[in-house]
């Protein structure tokens, strides 16, 4: 069993998620953000890359009060679960993910040097799967078992290929914002290899929101062979 997943991403008109240099570049509105931050609220947790960490260094936290109150008043803890994917556990210990405002799970592979392993433990819980890289279906499947029903996937690019490249996203949320960032090297969407059959989505609905228009997507299986 696994929890639904579903990524949530800000893309530019030509489809970048940042720029060549690959820094943190504020795509969202400010009517986007507020949307995101009530679907982190009522995740179960959130996912980025070890990418996203070293690059963008987010807390991945509840930002409003009022939201932060309604999980309590639910019985929750303030902010959802956070989950790093970081195989060879290259996750810096002064990172934000790492603080105390919330449960952290650090998920590593098996070729992770046992030395900072150990000291990321002292910060936050680890999973170990996978030899080279982490075994994504098994860290799903350890979430399900600790009560993870809805699993917000927020980057970077290789953890999102890396997810439909196995089928295990069930949607994927895109605020397209009315600006142009350009650049061979700018990271788009989804990386990795080419799919010989691209991987299909429905249309779920569409909204606009501020200088921009929120897509939900609802992925369907395909046939995901790399070329």
């Amino acid at each position: 069993m696994k929890p639904f997943v579903f990524i949530n991403a800000a893309m530019s008109l030509d489809g970048k998620i940042s720029n060549d240099r690959r820094e943190q570049v504020r795509i969202s509105s400010p009517e986007d953000f507020r949307v995101v931050d009530r679907l982190r609220a009522e995740s179960d947790a959130v996912m980025v890359g070890i990418g996203t960490v070293l690059s963008d260094d987010p807390k991945l936290t509840v930002k409003s009060e009022e939201l932060r109150r309604e999980r309590v008043e639910r019985g929750l803890p303030e902010n959802p679960i956070r989950v790093v994917v970081d195989s060879r556990a290259r996750t810096p210990l002064n990172s934000q993910v790492l603080n105390q405002a919330a449960r952290t799970i650090v998920a590593v592979a098996e070729v992770a040097d046992e030395e900072k392993v150990e000291l990321l433990r002292r910060r936050a819980e680890v999973f170990v799967a996978g030899k080279e890289r982490v075994d994504l279906r098994a860290l799903l499947e350890h979430l399900y078992s600790i009560g993870v029903r809805r699993l917000m996937v927020e980057g970077g690019s290789e953890i999102n290929y890396s997810l439909i490249k196995e089928g295990l996203v069930d949607e994927i949320r895109v605020f397209y914002s009315g600006m142009v960032i350009a650049g061979r090297r700018a990271p788009t969407l989804v990386s990795g290899e080419s799919f010989d059959t691209p991987v299909e989505a429905r249309l779920k609905s569409v909204e606009p929101l501020g200088n921009g228009v929120a897509v939900v997507w609802e992925m369907r299986t395909a046939n995901l062979r790399k070329v």
